[in-house]
């Protein structure tokens, strides 16, 4: 069967040959991509997966998502959602402030010939066929959801990839109580352990889990709110004078956290004795193995986040 994002190849004059391949040569080694689409596909994005090997098991629509004409990270995005499965990023040490959130969205979402950059929502009113195909800032205006990072611009040196994650197809609908509290430990936890003891690439999926029954919606069905919110890295090659409370935490490790305070606890549990605001929406760190458990459990299929759950020889190292 034809994919959508498939073209005729034209057809040029011999003599031209050349001088075509030499221009595309020069524009992909730019970082442009002309003979793949950024919506579609993750094949100009693989190199945000551990072994170039995307989680399989999740249906949805690969983004490959692209700021100022380069790849920053890959997104796995549900079009009836309205919202990302899960994004994949390569890890690396932060630096500089917190970029201001000028939020984006993915044009070619709304058209599939459209630039494959993320642009920032204009003022005024928007396209409808923007409206129709993604969220748009005015679906959690008002509501009372924060707009949740699945691959956050903590967990990256660049200022432009820092940048980049502020784009809708890149957030979840929520819940402050999660996005500022335990789930922003997680994600402190993973740039100081990553930081200080991967010593190679390190491979980081961010995803969500699904209400099992009654899904919760912004807006009248406009977005869909997860019920959990999960993350796990792989680091191939790390320190192997790891600290006793760590020694679990490599090569991969995981988390998932609560997004509903109402939620039984047979996932993650609750700790009642922390803070009001935070109750309710606790973190349960978790080996690989576990939280594919879980995954597979709510999806009802063999979801797996890496290459072989990250295994391999001469993983470690000395220091």
């Amino acid at each position: 069967m034809k994919r959508l994002w498939e073209v005729k190849e034209p057809r040029f004059a011999t003599g031209k040959m050349p001088r075509l391949c030499a221009l595309l040569a020069l524009l992909f080694a730019a970082g442009c991509s002309l003979c793949a689409a950024d919506v579609g596909t993750f094949t100009p994005c693989l190199q945000f997966f551990y072994r170039s090997w995307p989680p399989k098991g999740l249906a949805g629509t690969p983004i490959c998502q692209r700021f100022i004409n380069k790849y920053r990270f890959a997104t796995l995005y549900s079009r009836p959602r309205r919202s990302p499965w899960f994004s994949a990023y390569l890890y690396t040490v932060p630096a500089g402030k917190r970029p201001s959130a000028s939020w984006k969205f993915e044009p070619q979402l709304a058209y599939p010939g459209g630039d494959g950059n993320m642009e920032q929502f204009p003022p005024g009113p928007l396209d409808q066929n923007i409206v129709e195909s993604q969220a748009v800032q005015l679906d959690y205006i008002n509501s009372t959801y924060s707009r949740g990072h699945l691959n956050p611009s903590l967990h990256h040196m660049s200022h432009d990839t820092r940048s980049s994650t502020f784009t809708l197809t890149n957030v979840v609908p929520q819940k402050n109580g999660s996005n500022d509290g335990p789930w922003e430990l997680l994600e402190h936890s993973v740039n100081h352990t990553l930081a200080t003891y991967c010593l190679g690439d390190a491979y980081v999926v961010t995803g969500i889990i699904p209400y099992r029954n009654d899904e919760h919606w912004l807006k009248n069905h406009r977005v869909a709110v997860p019920e959990y919110m999960w993350s796990a890295y792989c680091c191939p090659k790390y320190n192997q004078s790891l600290p006793k409370e760590l020694t679990n935490a490599f090569p991969t490790y995981a988390g998932i956290g609560r997004n509903d305070p109402n939620s039984s606890e047979e996932i993650v549990p609750v700790d009642k004795t922390v803070k009001k605001q935070f109750r309710g929406y606790d973190v349960r760190n978790m080996s690989l193995e576990t939280l594919e458990m879980y995954l597979k459990d709510r999806f009802n299929t063999v979801v797996s986040v890496f290459y072989e759950q990250c295994t391999g020889s001469d993983l470690t190292e000395n220091t």
